[in-house]
Formats: C-alpha cells, sequence, structure tokens
C-alpha cells in the first residue's frame, strides 16, 4: 500500500531540489550543481543537528525557551569540548546554518564567510576521536571556484540561492518527519546525475533496487547484525541500505567502506551524517583496498555488500608482496593484472564472518574465462565458498547495459551444492534502464531463501555438476532458457499446405474457363 502523505512529501522535497537547479541552471554544471547541493544540505543538517541536541537537554533541565541559535559565541564556547566528545563536533551559533542564510543577501563577503565556517566545523574535530570522520569533509565546496560564477559578486549571488534553495527545502525536523528527508534528497540528486552524467556518476552509485536486493540477499533470516562492510564503498548506498532493511539499530558495531577516490569518499561520509549515523558507528577510509586494506583490526564482517569496478587494472604479479596476502595466498594464485574483479572476491572472503554472508556484483566474464581466474574459481569451489551465483537483467546499472550477477559466499555452508538463478527477465521497463520491482526482488530472495528450483529460473547444482563443467560459474550452463519460439507442427502444416495447393488448383481451372467462354 502506497503511503500518500509520505509520497507528497517526498515529490515536494524533489520538486524544491528542481527548482534550485532551475535558478542555477547556466551558471553551474549539473555534476558540480550536486556537490554543491549536498555540501549545503549538510551544512543545514549538522547545524540542526547539534542545535537540537543542545535545545533538547536545555529543555530537559527547565530551560523550555532556550534556542542555542540566539546565544552569543562567547557563551557558546563554555560547552564545545563536551560538545565535541558527544556530537564529534561543534558549530558555534553565529555559524549555525539557519544565522548564515538569514544574513546571506547582505554578506558582501559571503564566500569568505562560508568557508571560514567549514574550516571551522572541521578544525572542531581535530584532536578527538572524531577526526578522521570530519577532516576534510567540505573539499568538494569550493566557495571561490569559477564554477560558482566569474565574479566574487556572482559567485556570492549564487551561494546565496544555494542556501537560502535549501532552507526552503521541507526537511522537517531531523529527528521527526516521514520520510529520510535529508538521505532521500541525497539519493534523488545522485540518480538524478547519475543517470545523465555517465561513468562519472554511475562508478560510485548504485541503484536502490539493487543495493536492496544485495543486502536482503545478505541478511536473510537476521534482525540485526554486527557489522557491514564495502571494500568498494562508493557513496555508500549500499553500507547504508543495511540501516534500512533491518532498522537503525540492528546494525550494532557499525558501518565500514574504503573508497580510493577522494571525491567520493567525503561524499560517502556526508552520506554517513545525512542519514543519521553517529561519527563513532562509521569508518570510511580512502585508500586502494586491494593494496592497502585500512580495516584489519576491524574484520571480520557479518554482512558485506559490494559492486566493486569491473575489470579494472591492478598491481597484481607485479607486487612481489601480494601472493603471500592472506587474503589472496589461499587460491595459490592472483587475479590477472588487467581483471581485479576475483582480488576484490578474495579480499571479500578473507574478511566475512564465519556466520556471515557476502553479497557481490560482478562483471559476467569471471565466470567463465580460463587461465587464473578459473583456478580462483576451482579454489571457491573446491572450498565450498560459493551459495548462489544470480543472472541479473541487462541495463540496470547507470553508464553500462551490460547484464552483471550476483556472487552469494558464505563460509558455512551445510552442503556442497550451488544455487543458481537466472533473473534476467525479473524486470521492468523505466525510460531508458531496467529497474528490479518490490516483486521481482521478492521472488529472487525467496527462490535463494528456500533454496527452490523452478525450472527455467532456478537450478541447484552438486559439486560434481561443475566439477564436470570445468568449473564456469555462468548461470546460463545451469539454467535451461525457456524456448518462447512458437512451436509448429509440421505434419500439420504439411496438410495445410496440400489443402492451399488443391484450392489454388481448383481456383485456376475456374478461371481458364471463364478465360475461355469469354474468348468463345
Amino acid at each position: 500500500m502506497i503511503d500518500t502523505k509520505k509520497e507528497q512529501e517526498r515529490d515536494e522535497l524533489h520538486r524544491a531540489i528542481w527548482a534550485i537547479a532551475d535558478e542555477l541552471r547556466g551558471s553551474v554544471d549539473g555534476w558540480d550543481f550536486k556537490s554543491y547541493v549536498l555540501g549545503t544540505m549538510f551544512y543545514r543538517y549538522i547545524s540542526e543537528n547539534i542545535a537540537n541536541y543542545i535545545n533538547a537537554g536545555e529543555i530537559d533541565a527547565g530551560d523550555t525557551d532556550f534556542d542555542y541559535s540566539k546565544i552569543s559565541d562567547e557563551n557558546a564556547e563554555e560547552i564545545r569540548d563536551d560538545l565535541v566528545n558527544s556530537k564529534g563536533f561543534f558549530i558555534l551559533p553565529s555559524e549555525l546554518f539557519c544565522n548564515v542564510c538569514k544574513n546571506c543577501d547582505n554578506d558582501e563577503n559571503l564566500n569568505e564567510t562560508l568557508e571560514k565556517v567549514f574550516r571551522n566545523i572541521e578544525n572542531s574535530a581535530k584532536g578527538s576521536q572524531s577526526e578522521d570522520n570530519f577532516s576534510g569533509l567540505f573539499d568538494d565546496f569550493d566557495v571561490n571556484s569559477n564554477k560558482l560564477g566569474a565574479t566574487v559578486q556572482k559567485t556570492n549571488e549564487n551561494l546565496a540561492k544555494l542556501l537560502k534553495g535549501v532552507n526552503n527545502m521541507n526537511l522537517g525536523d531531523v529527528k521527526d518527519h516521514d520520510i529520510d528527508a535529508f538521505g532521500d534528497a541525497y539519493e534523488y540528486l545522485m540518480t538524478m546525475y547519475a543517470s545523465n552524467a555517465g561513468k562519472s556518476g554511475g562508478e560510485f552509485f548504485t541503484p536502490a533496487d539493487v543495493s536492496e536486493l544485495l543486502t536482503r540477499l545478505g541478511t536473510v533470516g537476521k534482525t540485526e547484525i554486527n557489522k557491514v562492510y564495502d571494500p568498494a564503498c562508493g557513496s555508500g548506498s549500499l553500507l547504508l541500505k543495511a540501516e534500512k532493511v533491518l532498522g537503525h539499530e540492528a546494525v550494532r558495531n557499525g558501518f565500514y567502506g574504503q573508497e580510493i577516490n577522494i571525491t567520493t569518499y567525503n561524499l560517502c561520509r556526508i552520506n554517513m551524517f545525512l542519514h543519521d549515523i553517529d561519527y563513532n558507528k562509521f569508518s570510511i577510509a580512502c585508500e586502494d583496498t586491494l593494496i592497502n586494506p585500512q580495516h584489519w583490526d576491524d574484520e571480520p564482517f557479518e554482512l558485506i555488500v559490494s559492486n566493486p569496478p569491473y575489470s579494472i587494472k591492478w598491481a597484481g604479479s607485479d607486487n612481489p608482496l601480494l601472493i603471500n596476502d592472506p587474503r589472496f595466498s589461499p587460491a595459490g594464485v592472483l587475479a590477472p593484472k588487467s581483471k581485479a574483479d576475483l582480488a576484490f572476491i578474495m579480499h571479500s572472503l578473507c574478511w566475512l564472518a564465519e556466520n556471515g554472508t557476502a553479497a557481490i556484483v560482478c562483471f559476467p566474464g569471471i565466470m567463465y574465462r580460463g587461465g587464473a581466474e578459473q583456478k580462483i574459481r576451482k579454489y571457491l569451489i573446491d572450498n565450498n565458498f560459493i551459495d548462489c551465483i544470480i543472472q541479473l537483467p541487462s541495463n540496470l546499472f547507470f553508464g553500462t547495459s551490460i547484464a552483471t550477477c550476483i556472487m552469494v559466499l558464505k563460509k558455512n555452508k551445510v552442503d556442497n551444492s550451488v544455487l543458481f538463478i537466472d533473473a534476467t527477465k525479473e524486470c521492468i521497463k523505466v525510460t531508458n534502464n531496467n529497474k528490479l520491482t518490490e516483486d521481482n526482488i521478492k521472488k529472487i530472495v525467496y527462490t535463494f531463501a528456500e533454496r527452490k528450483e523452478e525450472k527455467h529460473f532456478s537450478y541447484i547444482a552438486k559439486y560434481e555438476e561443475i566439477k564436470e563443467q570445468e568449473y564456469n560459474l555462468s548461470v546460463s550452463t545451469y539454467v535451461e532458457a525457456e524456448d518462447t519460439r512458437e512451436k509448429i507442427d509440421i505434419v500439420k502444416l504439411n496438410e495445410d499446405i496440400a489443402q492451399i495447393v488443391a484450392r489454388e488448383q481448383v481456383l485456376r481451372d475456374e478461371i481458364d474457363k471463364i478465360i475461355a467462354e469469354v474468348e468463345v
């Protein structure tokens, strides 16, 4: 059943975002615009978050008229240390979003004001436990960039439009709203620009329907997990889906991810805050996961969900240390230097908890190619780590039409079979892309959870069968595609043709008679 009120609020929010886009059209390119809107939303969010937190404490203490935004900066300084310990950051009343926005039209140095505010927010966390989560968060919000305007005056005009536009968004109280307003706006912006930004957008945004499927596959039979991890976390949409599917408190010990792209890394941390994840409940690192993994002290993880980059180059055999790395050495061979896909698989397997599940989007070629990739598949099958392979429909992702797969890994399997699911038809077409509906997701997850066999849809292959197929894991090898061609009865067709020929001869004879009579 559709929640009409929630849908109305969501539509209103999306219209507000478009209104800002219209205001800035021609001034700021779409992909840059997204970064500025998200940065401004983040600034509003943490301002309201900290002000509400302080106000609630004072109201509980009996001061019902207290308003943090109206007290002096000098008085606020007295609680700085306590706030950094509890919230991870500090903002002076004069530097709150509401106060800067109120004065933005009259501030001839608005760009300098915002630059100072952003640096002060980041610096407030220095030397505290939250330092890593706030360091460089506003780096992509360059208030002096010529992308915002050719002159300081034009830049400040556009900055004022941004502040007022985000201020007009009906985001409600940070803690009291029918939709996850900040998070929803984030996803809407990412989808809006990823869909027409090609690789620049698609490489770090996994569509919500695919995220939902991966998370539900990874949490079958569970109501809570200890930790969720993504080795190529992009903007964090996959990590946060665990919180949405299971509930805010159900991810007990937090969200962990690593991302090599600095811009995307900043987006991911912002996304965590916009989804109300406290600074001490997430750890996002910016490094090359395959060469320099940052979470050795945090593994193993009960849930691993990931959509790593397809067939990228990596050091592989050029780095003599990697063959002895405990993540890769068990297979006895490294993924090819030109195709790192199975290196991500081996990394995820190494850090997976004994009672955990990893659901990873894969490029289809890794399922059947020979050489080192075949040897790694052999290792995974011989040691009974692969639970399921799912063939997805084509055109699900932004920037690529490839029909990808999902590999589900487990360490505690009770038998040595692998479930293969052909979900290529489980989708609907929406504009230029395909999309998984709720029913599509339910069918795939039900088949996975119950390990059901269904003709032309799913098949359970025993170890011996897979070995006979030389460790080919392509779904089409095991699930017979349905023949949808029209079946023709040859005998009946020949009878029909014979009748047509006979009838044709009768007609010819009749025509000949008529012609003969006319000639006479």
